[in-house]
């Protein structure tokens, strides 16, 4: 089993984390989990649409506002 991703997007705009998500899912072959943390108001919507359109999953940590669960693969 691999190791969850951390990506630190704070302080980046949109599109920026969406990229970066994007980025690193190719990095990792297209399967594996991913912590992203992403302060831009818009963030959480653009995460969440991206995810929509390649079926991963997301969640967001109730305890820490900037901080998505991404699953894919």
């Amino acid at each position: 089993m691999s190791e969850k991703r951390l990506i630190d997007a704070r302080g980046m705009l949109c599109p920026w984390p969406v990229l970066r998500l994007s980025r690193t899912a190719r990095e990792m072959g297209g399967c594996g989990d991913v912590r992203i943390l992403a302060d831009d108001p818009i963030a959480p919507a653009e995460l969440a649409k991206l995810c929509a359109e390649r079926d991963w999953t997301i969640h967001s940590d109730p305890e820490e506002k900037s901080a998505f669960d991404v699953h894919f693969g």
